[in-house]
C-alpha cells in the first residue's frame, strides 16, 4: 500500500548489505516524516490543556519568542511553496505520488500548531516546551537520512528534483536554528529562580546554573548570590501539604495504639488477678510487688508510641515526585543493559574480517548515544531523589520544631534539650540521605534479575554457579549489616551522653573553673569516649570484612563462572565475545549487589530515626482544656477546685486550689520554699497536667518567670518581643523598670546585643529585661513569678513603685505576685499565703495580721529580724519618695554580678568583639528581622560601640582548605599506617590488571585450539591462576580496610582528646564570646565527620584514584595512540573540576554556617517555651524558624544542583572516552582481535561512574576535611595560665588565709580600659569583709581576679604570702571556695554534684548536707545520695539547689570563702538558716561577702565600698556611718542608721 503512496520501493533489505548502505526514500519521506509529527499532535492537547490550567500573567514579547516565531512562520511559507510546486507541475498526469501532497499539508497544519503553541507559552513562567525540543531534536534526526540521500542523489549527478532539494536543504537549517534558539533560557523578571524559566536542554545539562559556578570560581560564594527557593518547595508551602496527609494518618497510628494497650492491659490483668487471689495475708508483700510491677508497666508502656504513621504521610505528600523519579531510573536500568549488546557487537565485528566498517561506526555512535540518554536520565533521576531529600528535611525539621511549641511536659520530660535538637539534626539528615536510595530497593533487583538472564543467554546454566556464590555471601551480608546497625544504636546512644555532658560542662564552665573540677568532667567525657571508639572500631572491622566479601564477590564469580563454563563441557571454549560480555554484565551486577546491603542498613537506621520522630511528633500536646477562656466573666482569674500535678504518675503539686481573682487586683502569692507559688503561677499558664477542676481566665497574659529567659539579640528585640514600637511607652517601660542605667553603661545602649541565654548580663538586668518585655506588652493580667528576686532592695523598691504597685505602669491591670519581699505585702490588694501545694490563708495583709495564723506569725519573726527596713518601707512617707527619686546615682549594684553563668559586668560589654553589626552575623539574626521600621536610622549608620556585638561572627573559611590540615590529620593517622595503607591499594589494582590482561590471553586459546584438542593442563593452569589473582585483590583490600580502620580511628582519639583537653583550658573570656551552640557544633558535627565520614570519602577517593588509572594503562596498553585523547579529556576533567570544587566547598561552608543559627534557636525556643506560650508569640517564632530552615534549604539545594552541573559534564569526558575509544578499535580494527576489544571496552564502559566518583570524592573530602579545620582551629586557640607548675605551695596553705592586693590592675582584654585600677588592701586572717558598690564598680572582678579567671594587668595579690600568679591555676583555686549566685548543677547523681573526685567519704557528705539544712531532703528520696538530678538540675527548687551549693562549699573546708550574695531566690527562713550557717561553720574562715542588700554585710568586720574600679572607702561599719560617706547615704537609703539596726 505505501509502495502505491509513494510510487517506488518501500523496504529492500538488499540496500544495507553493501559498503555504502543506505534506505530506500520512500521509507524516508513516510516513516521518519511521520515519527516526529506523530509525537507533535500526539501530545499537543494534552499540552495545551496543561498550559491553559496553569497559565500566570502574560508576559511582554522578546526577541527571543520573535525570532523562534518567524523561524516557524519561513518553515510554513516553504510548505506552501512545496505544496504550490507540487500542484502546479500535477498536470494531470498520475504520476505525482501522493506523498508529494500530504507531507506538506500536513506540514502546514504542523507549522500552525507550533506557532499557537509558542504563543500559548507566554502565559507560562518556562517560555520553552519540553516537548517542542524533543520535537525538533526528533525531527532532525529523522531528516539526516533523507538529507544524506539527497547529497548522495546529487554527487552522482541527478538533477531531476534540484528545487526539492534545496527547499529540503533550507528546511532542515531552519529546523537546525530553531533548536539553537530553543536551547536559550528567556529570564523575566518575575522569578529570581533561573531553574523555572530554562529551557529544557540548559534544564537536562543544568546549564542555567554556570553562571553560580563561575561567580564561585571567581570568588567565594555569599548566601546573596544564591537564589530564593521556589514558592513549591518553602517550608510552610511544604508543611502545609505534609500536615494534610499527617492529620489522616496519626490519628489512625493512635487507634491501632489503644488497641495494643487493651490486648496488653488484658494479658496483665489476668495474671494480676490470679497472683492476688493466692494470699490475702500477705499484703504487705502484695504491695510492694504490685509498686514494682507498676514500675515496670510504666516503663513498658512508655515505650510504646503511634508507630509506622510517619513514612506513609510523608509518601503521599511527595508521591510525585517519586513516580517521576520511578520513571526516570527504569529507563536507566533498561539502557544500561544495551551496553553489553552492543560490547558484543563490537567484538564480533572486530573478529570478522569482512564485515562493513559503516557498522563499526554505527555501533560507536549508538554507544555513545546510549551512554549520553543514560547520562541525563540519571542526572535527572539523582536530581528528583535528592530534592525529595531535601524537602523530607525541611518537613521534619519544620514539624519537629512546631511540635516543641506544643508538646506536653509530660512527654517533653523525656527528652533533653541536646536530645531534640538531634532529633532536626542527625534524624532529619539520616531520613534525608535514605530518600535518595529509595528506588535502589526495586531497581537493584531489577538490574539483578536483567543481568541473570542475559547472563544465562552467553553462557547458559554455568551462571548459576556465579549466582549461587552471590546468593551466599547475601545473607552473611544480611548478618553483617544488622549487627552493624546494632553497633551504631549503641553509638547514638553513647554520642548523646557524651553531647549531653559536653552541653552541661559547657553551660557550667564557670563553675568547674571555680572549683578546678575540669579533670574529673574531662575523665567522664573520656570514659563515654573510649566506649564509642570502641563501638566504632568493632564497626569498621566489620565494614572491612563487608568490602572484602563485596571486593571477592565480582572475582568469585567470574572465576566459578568461567570454571564451570570450562569444566562442563569439553566443547565449550572462552571466547572473547562471551568473556567480556559476561564481565561487562557482572560488573553490571556488581553494583546491585554492593548497594543492596548498603541500601538495606541505610533503610534500617532510618527507621531507627523514623522511630524517633514517630514517638517525638506523636507524642501528646499540652492539655490546656482546664482552661477556660471566657471573655464575658466578671472575675479575672477563678480557680474552681483546681488540682494540677507536672506528671500524672506522681501526686498533685496543687492541690484543690480555690480563688478568685478580681479585674484590677494587685494579688501577692506568699510561702516557703517549695510550696508550690511557681507551681501555681504554671497551672494558669497550662503548663501543668490537670488532675480535676479548672481555671477560668478573662483577657491575654504577660508572663515573667522566676528564672529569666533572655534571647540572643538585642535588648530592644528582648524587650518588644515582636510588637510595633512604641516610643514613647518604651522609654517608660525602660525607666520604669531601671534599665536607663544600664543603658548607659553598655555599649550601644539598647542596641547591644546579648549572648545567647542573656551570657553578658547580670542575673538582675536579665530580670528587669524580662520584666520590662512583660510590661510592653499591653496584657490584661500579669504573672509575675519573684521578679524581684534578683535585684537590690531600693531597685526593688523603684519597680515596684513604677511598675507593680498602686500607682506604677500596670496600675489598673491585674497583677499575680509571687514574692519574697514582705516590705511590700501592706501595698497588695489580698494576700494568698500558700503550704504545700493548698491555699492556708487569703486576705488583705491587715486582715491576715488580725487573724493570727501561719502568716502573722512569721511576719513577727522576720520583723524582729529586719526591723527598721521593714517599717522604713511601711511607713514610706511622700517626702521620703521625693528624696529616694532624687537619688539614682546611688543605685546599689542592681544584681548579682559575678553570677554563674558569666553574667559578667559591663566592663565586659565594653570588651566584646568589635565586628560591625549586621554584616558580622552569617544569617539575618532575630535582631534584624523582628528589628521594626521606626528605628531612628542615625543609630544604625554609627560605627557601632565597641563591645556592642558580643558574639563574634562564626569564622568561615573560605578558599581551599590549606594543605597543612591535611597533614594534620595524616599525622593523627600516622605515616606508617597511611602508607601500609596505600601500598596494600596499589597490590590490589596491579593483581586487576593483571586478572584482566590474563583473561585476554585466556580468550585468545579459542583461536588456538578447538573445543576438542584444547590440553587440560593449560585449562587447569588459566584457570588457576585468574582465581589466585583474583584472591590477591580480595586479601589486599581486606588488609588495606582493618589497617585503615584503625588509623583513622586513632586519627578522630587524638583529635577529640586535643580538643577537648584545649577547650577545658581556654580562658572564660572566650566562653563569654562564643555562643555555646558553636562550641558544641564542634563536638557533635566535626567529631562525627572525622568519625564516620571522612574515613569513608577517603578510602573511595584511593580506590577510584587507582581505579581510573588502571583503566586508562590498560586502554593505553591496547591502542598507544589514546593517549593523544586522554590530553584534551583530561584538560576538560580537571577545568570542570576545579570550577567546581570551589563553588562546592564554599556552599558547604555556607549550609554548615545557616544550619547553626537553626539548631541555635531551636535550643533557646525550647528553654524558653513557657514565656513563647504564655504570649501566644508561638506564629511569630513559627515563622522565623521558617525563615532560618529556607534560608539553610537554598544552601543545600544550591549544592545538590551544583553536583548534578558537574555530574553532566562529567559523564560527557566519560562518554567520549568510551566513544573515542570504540572509534579507535573500528579505525585499527585490521590491527586488533576481538580479545583486545573487549578487554578496553569493558573497562572502558566502567570508567564514567568512576569519573564521577572520584570528583564527588574529592570534593568530599575537601567538604570533611573543613572538620579537621575547625577542630583544629579551637584545638589552637590561646589557653589559661598552667594547672599545675613547677612552682607548689607549701603544704597546707593557705593556713591561715591573709589576703594582700598591691596596686592590683586587671583589664578583661588588652585593647580595654582597666576595670580594677590598682587596690591596695589587707585583709586579715579570719575577717568577715563585705564588697559593695554600683554596677559595674569591679566586684565581680575582684572574685574573678582572686581565683584568676581574670589575669593581673599590673600589681600582685598574695595570699599568706604567696603570690597567687606564680602558682598553677589549680593549686589556686582548689583552696578557694565560692557560693556562686547562680546555683549550677549538673546532671548525674546529688553525690557527683557536690564531690565529683570522691574525695570525701559519705559520712562527710552527710555532715555537709545535715549543715546546709538539706539532710531531711535527701534522706527522704529514694535514691538518697544516688538520687539522679536532670539535666541542669531542674528537678528541684532554685532554693534547693542554693543550698546544695552551700553543702558543696561546706565540703570543701578551705580557709578562703568568697560569697556572691545569692540570697535571691529563697525566702526569708531559709535565707537566715544559711546566713546562720554561714557564720557558724566559715567561722575560721577569711570571708568575703560581695553584698546586694546592706543588712547582710552590716555585721561584717570591715566593708569594703568600690566605685569605678577604685577602693572608696575600707574600714569596720560603725567608722564608715560615722564618715557620712558614700556608704552612709547607701545604708540611709536601705534605712539602716546605726550597725546595731539589724540585730541578725
Amino acid at each position: 500500500m505505501l509502495e502505491k503512496f509513494c510510487n517506488s520501493t518501500f523496504w529492500n533489505a538488499s540496500l544495507l548489505d553493501s559498503p555504502e548502505a543506505d534506505l530506500p526514500i520512500c521509507f524516508e519521506q513516510t516513516v521518519l516524516v511521520w515519527i516526529p509529527l506523530g509525537f507533535l499532535w500526539l501530545l499537543a492537547p494534552w499540552q495545551l490543556l496543561h498550559v491553559y490550567r496553569s497559565r500566570t500573567k502574560k508576559s511582554p514579547l522578546t526577541k527571543l519568542y520573535l525570532a523562534k516565531q518567524v523561524l516557524v512562520l519561513c518553515l510554513l511559507i516553504l510548505a506552501a511553496i512545496e505544496l504550490v510546486l507540487v500542484l502546479t507541475e500535477d498536470s494531470g498526469q498520475a504520476t505525482i505520488p501522493a506523498v508529494r501532497y500530504t507531507n506538506p499539508s500536513l506540514y502546514l497544519c504542523t507549522w500552525l500548531l507550533v506557532l499557537l503553541i509558542q504563543h500559548s507559552r507566554q502565559w507560562c513562567v518556562q517560555k520553552d516546551s519540553w516537548f517542542l525540543s524533543l520535537f525538533w531534536i526528533l525531527s532532525i534526526l529523522c531528516g539526516t537520512f533523507q538529507f544524506q540521500t539527497l547529497v548522495r542523489m546529487l554527487l552522482k549527478g541527478s538533477t531531476s528534483s534540484l528545487a526539492y532539494s534545496c527547499l529540503f536543504f533550507i528546511f532542515y537549517a531552519l529546523q537546525i536554528l530553531i533548536l539553537i534558539l530553543s536551547a536559550f533560557s528567556r529570564r523575566d523578571g518575575s522569578s529570581d529562580n533561573p531553574s523555572l524559566t530554562a529551557s529544557f536542554l540548559s534544564n537536562i545539562t543544568f546549564s542555567w546554573y554556570d553562571s553560580i559556578v563561575l561567580k564561585g570560581y571567581k570568588q567565594p560564594l555569599t548566601l546573596e548570590d544564591i537564589w530564593e527557593v521556589d514558592e513549591q518547595s518553602k517550608s510552610k508551602t511544604l508543611v502545609s501539604r505534609f500536615e494534610k496527609h499527617m492529620v489522616r494518618e496519626l490519628p489512625q497510628a493512635r487507634r491501632a495504639l489503644q488497641r495494643r494497650r487493651q490486648k496488653n492491659a488484658q494479658r496483665d490483668s489476668g495474671t494480676r488477678l490470679h497472683g492476688l487471689s493466692k494470699n490475702q495475708s500477705q499484703s504487705q508483700d502484695v504491695l510492694v510487688l504490685e509498686e514494682a510491677k507498676k514500675k515496670k508497666k510504666k516503663s513498658g508502656t512508655t515505650e510504646d508510641f503511634p508507630k509506622s504513621w510517619l513514612i506513609k504521610a510523608l509518601f503521599k505528600t511527595f508521591y510525585v515526585i517519586i513516580l517521576k523519579s520511578f520513571l526516570l531510573k527504569l529507563v536507566f536500568d533498561l539502557l544500561m543493559f544495551l551496553n553489553p549488546q552492543l560490547l558484543k557487537l563490537l567484538i564480533s565485528f572486530a573478529n570478522e574480517q569482512d564485515s562493513y566498517v559503516w557498522t563499526g561506526y554505527l555501533y560507536s555512535i549508538l554507544f555513545f548515544s546510549v551512554a549520553l540518554i543514560q547520562s541525563l536520565c540519571l542526572q535527572c533521576y539523582f536530581q528528583h531523589c535528592f530534592m525529595l531529600g531535601i524537602k523530607v528535611r525541611t518537613v521534619i525539621i519544620a514539624s519537629v520544631y512546631k511540635k516543641a511549641l506544643s508538646l506536653s511536659n509530660q512527654a517533653r520530660k523525656q527528652y533533653t534539650v541536646g536530645e531534640t535538637v538531634n532529633l532536626m539534626s542527625v534524624d532529619a539528615q539520616k531520613l534525608m540521605d535514605v530518600t535518595s536510595f529509595i528506588h535502589l530497593l526495586w531497581s537493584n533487583v531489577l538490574q539483578i534479575t536483567l543481568s541473570i538472564y542475559f547472563l544465562w543467554i552467553e553462557l547458559g546454566p554455568s551462571v548459576l554457579a556465579g549466582v549461587g556464590v552471590m546468593l551466599l555471601l547475601i545473607p552473611v551480608n544480611g548478618i553483617i549489616a544488622i549487627k552493624n546497625k546494632t553497633i551504631q544504636v549503641k553509638n547514638m546512644k553513647k554520642k548523646d551522653q557524651r553531647l549531653k555532658i559536653m552541653n552541661e560542662i559547657l553551660n557550667g564552665i564557670k563553675i568547674l573553673k571555680y572549683f578546678a573540677w575540669e579533670p574529673s568532667f574531662r575523665n567522664l567525657v573520656y570514659n563515654i569516649r573510649k566506649k564509642e571508639l570502641k563501638n566504632l572500631l568493632r564497626f569498621g572491622q566489620i565494614q572491612s570484612v563487608m568490602m572484602f566479601l563485596l571486593f571477592l564477590t565480582p572475582v568469585l564469580v567470574s572465576v566459578t563462572t568461567f570454571s564451570v563454563y570450562v569444566l562442563v563441557d569439553s566443547n565449550n571454549v572462552l571466547d572473547a565475545k562471551k568473556a567480556f560480555t559476561a564481565i561487562t554484565l557482572f560488573n553490571i551486577l556488581r553494583f546491585p549487589m554492593h548497594m543492596l546491603p548498603m541500601v538495606i542498613s541505610s533503610m534500617l537506621q532510618a527507621s531507627v530515626s523514623t522511630e524517633r520522630l514517630e514517638k517525638y511528633l506523636g507524642g501528646d500536646d499540652l492539655d490546656t482544656s482546664a482552661i477556660q477562656h471566657d471573655s464575658n466573666f466578671d472575675k479575672v482569674v477563678q480557680f474552681s477546685e483546681a488540682s494540677f500535678t507536672w506528671d500524672q504518675n506522681s501526686e498533685a503539686t496543687i492541690r484543690d486550689v480555690n480563688l478568685d481573682v478580681m479585674p484590677g487586683q494587685l494579688v501577692a502569692v506568699v510561702g516557703s520554699v517549695g510550696s508550690g507559688k511557681s507551681s501555681l503561677m504554671s497551672a494558669m499558664l497550662g503548663e501543668m497536667e490537670n488532675v480535676h477542676g479548672h481555671i477560668t481566665i478573662k483577657g491575654s497574659i504577660a508572663y515573667v518567670p522566676q528564672q529569666s529567659w533572655i534571647q540572643n539579640g538585642t535588648i530592644k528585640d528582648n524587650i518588644l518581643f515582636g510588637s510595633e514600637l512604641d516610643e514613647k511607652r518604651y522609654q517608660q517601660v525602660l525607666e520604669a523598670c531601671a534599665l536607663l542605667q544600664d543603658l548607659e553603661v553598655l555599649p550601644g545602649g539598647d542596641l547591644a546585643e546579648i549572648g545567647e541565654k542573656g551570657i553578658n548580663l547580670s542575673g538582675g538586668q536579665k530580670q528587669r529585661i524580662s520584666l520590662a518585655r512583660a510590661a510592653y506588652q499591653n496584657s490584661d493580667i500579669y504573672i509575675l513569678d519573684d521578679p524581684l528576686s534578683a535585684v537590690d532592695a531600693h531597685v526593688g523598691k523603684h519597680i515596684f513603685e513604677k511598675v507593680l504597685g498602686p500607682n506604677g505602669l500596670l496600675k489598673g491591670k491585674t497583677r499575680l505576685l509571687v514574692t519574697h519581699s514582705i516590705h511590700f505585702l501592706p501595698q497588695v490588694d489580698e494576700i494568698v499565703v500558700l503550704e504545700n501545694g493548698t491555699i492556708s490563708e487569703k486576705g488583705s495583709y491587715s486582715a491576715l495580721l488580725v487573724k493570727k495564723g501561719l502568716f502573722a506569725k512569721n511576719l513577727k519573726t522576720f520583723m524582729k529580724q529586719a526591723g527598721p527596713e521593714g517599717e522604713a518601707t511601711v511607713n514610706e512617707d511622700s517626702e521620703e519618695e521625693d528624696d529616694y527619686g532624687l537619688m539614682p546615682s546611688m543605685e546599689e549594684i542592681p544584681e548579682d554580678v559575678a553570677s554563674l553563668t558569666m553574667k559578667r559586668e559591663n566592663s565586659l560589654r565594653r570588651t566584646l568583639s568589635r565586628s560591625s553589626r549586621s554584616s558580622s552575623r552569617p544569617l539575618k539574626p532575630l535582631k534584624n528581622s523582628l528589628r521594626t521600621q521606626n528605628v531612628n536610622t542615625q543609630k544604625e549608620e554609627e560605627e557601632p560601640v565597641k563591645g556592642q556585638k558580643l558574639t563574634k561572627k562564626e569564622f568561615i573559611e573560605t578558599g581551599k582548605v590549606k594543605f597543612s590540615i591535611y597533614l594534620k590529620y595524616l599525622r593523627a593517622v600516622g605515616w606508617c599506617s597511611f602508607f601500609f595503607i596505600i601500598l596494600a591499594y596499589v597490590i590490589n589494582f596491579v593483581a586487576f590488571i593483571g586478572s584482566n590482561l590474563w583473561l585476554s590471553a585466556w580468550t585468545n586459546d579459542s583461536k588456538t585450539y578447538n573445543g576438542t584438542n584444547y590440553p587440560a593442563s593449560q585449562r587447569d593452569m588459566r584457570v588457576g591462576v585468574y582465581g589466585a589473582l583474583g584472591l590477591v585483590q580480595g586479601i589486599s583490600v581486606l588488609i588495606a580496610n582493618l589497617w585503615s580502620a584503625y588509623g583513622f580511628i586513632h586519627a578522630s582519639n587524638i583529635l577529640h582528646k586535643q580538643l577537648l583537653n584545649n577547650i577545658l583550658r581556654v580562658p572564660m573570656s572566650f566562653f563569654d564570646t562564643t555562643p555555646i551552640g558553636r562550641i558544641v557544633n564542634r563536638f557533635a558535627g566535626d567529631i562525627s565527620t572525622v568519625d564516620d565520614t571522612l574515613p569513608m570519602s577517603l578510602r573511595s577517593w584511593i580506590l577510584c584514584f587507582l581505579g581510573i588509572i588502571s583503566t586508562l594503562v590498560m586502554i593505553c596498553m591496547a591502542t598507544p595512540i589514546f593517549i593523544i585523547i586522554i590530553i584534551p579529556l583530561g584538560a576538560i576533567y580537571v577545568s570542570v573540576q576545579m570550577f567546581y570544587v570551589a563553588t562546592s566547598r564554599q556552599l558547604r561552608r555556607l549550609d554548615s554556617v545557616t544550619r547553626s543559627p537553626l539548631y541555635s534557636f531551636f535550643s533557646e525556643t525550647v528553654s524558653g517555651l513557657s514565656v513563647i506560650r504564655a504570649f501566644q508569640h508561638q506564629e511569630r517564632f513559627l515563622k522565623h524558624n521558617e525563615v532560618l530552615i529556607d534560608t539553610n534549604q537554598k544552601c543545600v539545594f544550591s549544592w545538590i544542583i551544583s553536583n548534578r552541573w558537574l555530574a553532566v559534564r562529567l559523564e560527557l569526558v566519560g562518554n567520549l572516552i568510551v566513544f573515542f575509544s570504540s572509534l579507535m578499535m573500528v579505525i585499527y580494527k585490521d590491527t586488533l582481535s576481538g580479545d583486545t576489544v573487549g578487554f578496553v571496552l569493558s573497562n572502558a564502559l566502567n570508567i564514567t561512574q568512576t569519573l564521577n566518583w572520584l570528583v564527588r570524592m574529592t570534593s568530599e573530602i575537601e567538604t570533611n576535611i573543613v572538620a579537621v579545620e575547625r577542630i583544629n582551629e579551637y584545638i589552637n586557640l590561646e589557653n589559661e595560665a598552667p594547672w599545675v607548675t613547677d612552682k607548689r605551695p607549701p603544704a597546707g596553705w593557705p593556713s591561715k588565709g591573709e589576703i594582700e592586693f598591691n596596686n592590683y590592675q586587671v583589664r578583661y582584654r588588652p585593647e580595654l580600659d582597666l576595670v580594677l585600677k590598682g587596690i591596695t588592701c589587707d585583709i586579715k586572717s579570719q575577717e568577715k569583709i563585705g564588697v559593695v558598690g554600683r554596677t559595674g564598680a569591679g566586684k565581680s572582678s575582684l572574685t574573678n581576679s582572686l581565683f584568676r579567671i581574670l589575669e593581673a594587668a599590673g600589681g600582685q595579690i598574695l595570699i599568706d604570702g604567696v603570690d597567687i600568679a606564680s602558682i598553677g591555676l589549680h593549686d589556686l583555686r582548689e583552696k578557694l571556695t565560692i557560693i556562686p549566685q547562680d546555683p549550677i548543677l549538673f546532671s548525674g547523681s546529688l553525690r557527683m554534684n557536690l564531690d565529683p573526685f570522691s574525695n570525701y567519704s559519705d559520712e562527710e557528705i552527710w555532715k555537709a548536707l545535715e549543715l546546709a539544712h538539706l539532710k531531711s531532703f535527701v534522706a527522704g528520696l529514694q535514691l538518697g545520695l544516688s538520687h539522679e538530678l536532670t539535666e541542669a538540675g531542674d528537678n528541684l527548687s532554685i532554693g534547693q539547689r542554693q543550698l546544695l551549693c552551700l553543702a558543696r562549699a561546706l565540703l570543701r573546708k578551705s580557709k578562703i570563702l568568697i560569697m556572691d550574695e545569692a540570697t535571691a531566690a529563697i525566702d526569708l527562713e531559709t535565707d537566715h538558716l544559711i546566713q546562720l550557717t554561714i557564720q557558724k561553720e566559715f567561722s575560721h574562715c577569711t570571708t568575703i561577702t560581695i553584698a546586694h542588700r546592706l543588712h547582710t554585710i552590716i555585721d561584717s568586720d570591715k566593708v569594703m565600698v568600690l566605685d569605678n574600679g577604685k577602693i572608696v572607702e575600707y574600714g569596720s561599719p560603725e567608722e564608715l556611718l560615722e564618715a557620712r560617706g558614700p556608704f552612709y547615704l547607701m545604708a540611709k537609703e536601705a534605712g539602716i542608721e546605726h550597725v546595731n539596726s539589724t540585730a541578725l
